[in-house]
């Protein structure tokens, strides 16, 4: 935690935040058995601006909705958060089975005994952690239902036949979401207004080199250079809709830089990690036609790495 606050501080974020967040951390421990769950995330989140919003939204208690586009950081950012916060991470995936029994727990048998196994919801809410609810907009009415006290100023949950438990004062729930995807829907009034709403921009120029130095400190300087120009021109070109948003991964091309690192050639690695994930032949040739005008396909671990 010291090293992001560190981080933070020399990126420029209000020292009276940090300091807010550094007292938030003394007063609300972590249980030994939580420890574990404290995420020291491999990337730093790069925007002064998104990180003093979310702080300061953290820090008045709210609980904070993180939108925007993909390769946005949202993941990203929400994990850092709970790195900075200290406090433990619960991570809320909204698949099409995720109900009320899953979100808060439910019965089960443990060889003498029906128990009540608590869920990533009760587990969070109890135990003073930060929940992610990944894909929130993909959730279905029973799953929002349950949130809604949870998430609002009465911070309750009612587990049926068992007990009603207030949420922790150090609880916070951070829920994502993009336009757009296959399964997804508006969020009601009523779930969004328990939420502060932070609209995610595209990682700039300047900050994706730094992400680059940072996450491949041996990576030469041109070639950084070249493989953040891939990534714009790939953006610019699924703004266009000349290709769709799957081959704007920036996880998958930090990815590919990694493959590269460990001996796959960069066409392999690329094709792995971006091309693959269109599935459109035509498609697939345009995406690797981006690519080819900008990285020879030749490349191995010495021509990218000192």
């Amino acid at each position: 935690m010291r090293d992001l606050e560190q981080f933070l501080r020399e990126e420029g974020v209000q020292g009276s935040l940090l300091d807010e967040t550094a007292h938030f951390v003394k007063t609300h421990g972590v249980g030994s058995d939580d420890e574990r769950r404290v995420p020291n995330p491999p990337y730093r989140y790069y925007g002064k601006k998104v990180w003093e919003k979310a702080i300061a939204a953290l820090l008045c208690g709210e609980n904070l909705l993180l939108v925007g586009a993909k390769a946005t950081g949202k993941n990203v950012l929400a994990e850092n958060l709970a790195c900075l916060f200290g406090r433990p991470l619960w991570n809320v995936s909204f698949h099409v089975n995720a109900d009320a029994a899953y979100l808060i727990g439910s019965d089960t048998y443990d060889g003498s005994k029906v128990v009540f196994r608590p869920g990533p919801v009760y587990s969070c809410a109890a135990r003073g952690g930060f929940g992610v609810l990944d894909e929130i907009n993909m959730a279905r009415n029973e799953a929002l239902a349950v949130l809604h006290a949870t998430l609002d100023f009465r911070r309750v949950i009612d587990v049926a036949g068992y007990d009603r438990i207030e949420v922790d004062p150090a609880a916070r729930f951070i829920g994502t979401m993009n336009y757009g995807y296959a399964g997804t829907r508006d969020l009601n009034e009523a779930l969004c207004s328990r939420f502060a709403i932070l609209e995610m921009p595209l990682i700039a120029h300047e900050d994706l080199e730094r992400l680059l130095q940072d996450a491949f400190p041996q990576m030469k300087a041109q070639m950084r250079t070249q493989f953040t120009a891939l990534f714009y021109e790939l953006e610019k070109k699924a703004k266009s809709a000349e290709v769709s948003e799957r081959a704007l991964d920036l996880r998958g091309l930090l990815d590919a830089i990694a493959l590269i690192q460990k001996g796959v050639s960069s066409g392999d690695a690329l094709e792995m990690c971006i091309v693959n994930k269109t599935f459109d032949a035509y498609e697939r040739g345009l995406v690797m036609d981006v690519i080819r005008a900008r990285i020879p396909m030749d490349l191995g671990k010495e021509d990218l790495f000192e």
